[in-house]
């Protein structure tokens, strides 16, 4: 299919998981209602508590909320997208931060677990080791649909252009990027970020977001939808909403025949001696 409707849900996740699903639900029944054939949810989307409540709500895969999501992405007969929940690793203190894609008959076509994990210290703005309860992921993910080539990330993913890059030689057309970005971070580098991906890249971006005040931080939200060319085609007011913006997989071939940059890369002079430790 080259031309389709995506839409991107804008929810204030809290530690109520039975909550948090009932308004999953609602978003994607009216995604659905407006014509959405591909729909993506934000980071954390089922539960954002206190970090000692984590573990009692993280889940295994498939398990509660995806057994749940899977219904109803085979009740609308979508490709839907499950922003990121807490995977419980067996016998380990850790847990994943995973996005998963579900097919339209309801099944699991494709997981990923966040590789770059949130370890951060801003003066006068949010501090945050992710990594103190979460282990991170070690394979890229991309996806092969009838809507196009689906590549997962999440959240502080985005200051990575490498995962981008390799995900566009594996093939990605669209990525979804879900996050709980920080309104400190959000309101400068949130959408540059995400355009200069679609625009290096030559793809579509949609990032849904989380909005609202979490037990760490406030959310910035914002959710986009941007094209190849790197244009904002969707945008979410400050509010739980969804957005839908169309997919035209021609115009992304056509913007990448005009601008053959990843045809022009250079890959026999990408070498390099192993960087010491930027300070």
């Amino acid at each position: 299919m080259d031309k389709y409707l995506a839409a991107a849900i804008q929810i204030d996740s809290q530690n109520n998981k039975e909550e948090n699903l009932q308004k999953i639900e609602y978003f994607i029944d009216e995604a659905v209602k407006k014509g959405a054939k591909l729909v993506g949810m934000p980071e954390m989307v089922n539960f954002i508590g206190e970090e000692e409540d984590e573990f009692i709500n993280a889940e295994s895969i498939p398990g509660p909320t995806t057994e749940r999501l899977m219904r109803k992405a085979e009740q609308h007969k979508i490709w839907l997208h499950c922003g990121s929940i807490l995977e419980k690793i067996e016998d380990e203190k850790k847990l994943y931060n995973t996005s998963v894609l579900l097919s339209p008959d309801g099944k699991i076509a494709g997981k990923y677990r966040k590789i770059h994990l949130f370890d951060v210290k801003v003066t006068n703005g949010p501090s945050m080791m992710e990594s103190k309860t979460k282990k991170p992921g070690n394979e890229i993910t991309v996806v092969d649909t009838e809507l196009g080539k689906i590549g997962l990330s999440i959240c502080y993913d985005i200051r990575f252009p490498e995962l981008y890059r390799i995900m566009m030689l594996k093939g990605a057309q669209i990525v979804f990027t879900p996050a709980e970005f920080t309104l400190y971070t959000g309101k400068d580098h949130w959408e540059p970020l995400l355009k200069a991906r679609a625009i290096e890249n030559q793809c579509y971006i949609i990032s849904p977001a989380q909005i609202g005040i979490k037990p760490l931080f406030q959310t910035y939200g914002k959710s986009l939808i941007i094209d190849p060319w790197g244009n904002v085609i969707a945008k979410a007011s400050d509010k739980e909403t969804v957005i839908l913006a169309e997919i035209d997989i021609q115009y992304l071939k056509k913007v990448r025949t005009q601008i053959p940059c990843l045809t022009n890369r250079r890959p026999d002079v990408y070498k390099w001696d192993q960087p010491k430790e930027v300070e």
